[in-house]
């Protein structure tokens, strides 16, 4: 491959994945990242501000696939079918990408700081969230805590799903855990 090929943000993403995976995290650096790429470390700065970012460079189109399946539910739909929407749109959305989200999650689950970074991603979603949500009507402590709900239910959802031993798909997942959080707060 010549540096000069298409779509270097996916071959960076997913030589970065291969390098994580096989040498560690902290031993791999932009430079090999780039690389293996078959391409630039001037490059691999173009897309990406540092090595870390390689793991979330798809958050902002996650988020925006969240936020507008919430915006896009009918009018007359609850807060919580609204949100169901949502969360079933990015998880059709990620389903296909599994095998790339198993290795991502196992890479981010023995590394703190990107850890760190998986729930402060998950707070922005729920701050989007909420914005989506008031701008429907709802109240904004109402709309809070729907947010951080639907967030919570995400990560419980996405946790089980990259579970290597996990056979259910994603939007499946979703469905369940979010039947699980309806049925352990409120009142049967």
């Amino acid at each position: 491959m010549t540096r000069w090929e298409p779509d270097a943000r996916r071959r960076l993403q997913e030589a970065a994945l291969d390098l994580f995976t096989t040498h560690g995290y902290a031993e791999t650096t932009a430079t090999a990242i780039a690389a293996r790429a078959g391409l630039t470390e001037r490059t691999f700065f173009r897309h990406f501000p540092d090595k870390r970012d390689v793991l979330f460079g798809a958050d902002t189109r996650l988020r925006d696939t969240l936020t507008e399946a919430v915006t896009a539910a009918p009018a007359a739909a609850p807060p919580h079918a609204a949100l169901a929407a949502g969360l079933t749109a990015l998880a059709e959305l990620l389903q296909p990408l599994r095998d790339t989200q198993l290795r991502r999650a196992a890479i981010i689950a023995t590394h703190p700081d990107l850890r760190e970074r998986e729930l402060a991603k998950l707070t922005t979603w729920a701050a989007a969230l909420t914005a989506a949500l008031t701008a429907r009507g709802l109240p904004v402590a109402q709309a809070e805590t729907a947010a951080e709900v639907a967030a919570t239910v995400f990560r419980v959802a996405f946790t089980r799903w990259t579970d290597p031993e996990e056979t259910r798909t994603l939007p499946t997942l979703i469905h369940r855990t979010l039947t699980e959080a309806a049925a352990a707060t409120m009142p049967a």
